[in-house]
């Protein structure tokens, strides 16, 4: 989970990438407000420096943050007319990590987001109101509110958003890791899964692995993990081990039920997103309460 300028100096200096930026598409047939659909991203770059593919998934949807990646996303109940989400990791809040256990909700913001078309090139710009909701605890992820509707938007720009899948990721199943801040796509396959991910503070609940082919890098981080069969996000890409150390900053370690830790040196994780869906409700809001809402829920000692 390092910075991208972090990541640039390393990769230049060494010829290497195995950070993570912090602080730190969508096919979605017969929805409400119309998914944006996988394309080619001619302008782009696939993960080896190559052109991208006609295979590629588009940019369509993805944004870039000052620090790292993300993704206008609806839900599959969301309309045309509810205000758009952007989505990224907690670690890229712009007021710092959360610290494990904390759980943040409807904090003001004034964040802008620069969204890409699908061949990586600037849409236009979106601005966010409020923090809908933002941890690092069982997940890593922040939601975004925005000052116009997902109709409004795609009027002025054409683009339309990325459905977040309401099903459990596929192990096998190709994956695209869209990265806006680099406009770069990581093309590799759902691994298996994470009982439990640890990384520092932090502790993350049925993490997605990655094969070896998606060497994500700094910046990378918040950026959509596209299921190719599907066309839907299934997870949000987050960290991976750097150098083999276990369970430190930047070197995530895997926990089983039973407690045995596992290292994978290079390998590359993504949090799960198919229980977000559940947690909001008509209008886009946000329902902690609401039935199969599974997210961690705020404390009057952490949330703020």
């Amino acid at each position: 989970m390092r910075k991208p300028l972090l990541a640039t100096l390393t990769a230049v200096a060494l010829g290497a990438a195995a950070l993570i930026g912090t602080t730190g598409t969508a096919a979605a047939a017969s929805n409400p407000v119309g998914g944006a659909t996988s394309t080619a991203a001619t302008d782009a770059v696939r993960s080896d420096g190559t052109p991208a593919s006609v295979t590629a998934s588009s940019f369509a949807g993805t944004v870039a943050l000052s620090n790292c990646s993300g993704s206008l996303i609806r839900m599959p109940n969301s309309q045309a007319t509810d205000p758009g989400l952007v989505m990224t990791n907690g670690h890229c809040l712009e007021t710092g990590l959360p610290s494990a256990g904390q759980v943040i909700t409807n904090q003001s913001s004034t964040r802008s987001f620069t969204l890409l078309n699908a061949s990586a090139g600037t849409a236009g710009t979106l601005k966010a109101n409020k923090v809908v909701y933002a941890t690092m605890t069982d997940t890593d992820v922040t939601l975004y509110q925005l000052t116009k509707t997902y109709a409004q938007i795609q009027q002025s720009t054409g683009i339309a958003p990325l459905t977040l899948s309401a099903t459990h990721p596929v192990q096998g199943h190709a994956i695209d890791v869209v990265s806006g801040y680099w406009k770069r796509v990581y093309s590799c396959s759902v691994d298996g899964f994470a009982y439990r991910l640890k990384e520092g503070q932090w502790t993350w609940k049925d993490a997605v692995r990655y094969t070896p082919e998606c060497q994500v890098i700094g910046g990378t981080s918040g950026s959509p993990v596209i299921d190719t069969t599907t066309g839907q996000v299934t997870a949000i890409n987050n960290t991976i081990n750097e150098n083999g150390e276990s369970c430190t900053l930047d070197n995530p370690c895997e926990v089983s039920e039973q407690g045995a830790v596992t290292i994978h040196q290079g390998t590359g994780y993504a949090q799960e997103t198919y229980g977000i869906p559940a947690c909001f409700t008509t209008g886009n809001k946000l329902n902690l309460s609401a039935t199969g809402c599974t997210l961690a829920k705020p404390t009057a000692a952490t949330a703020r």
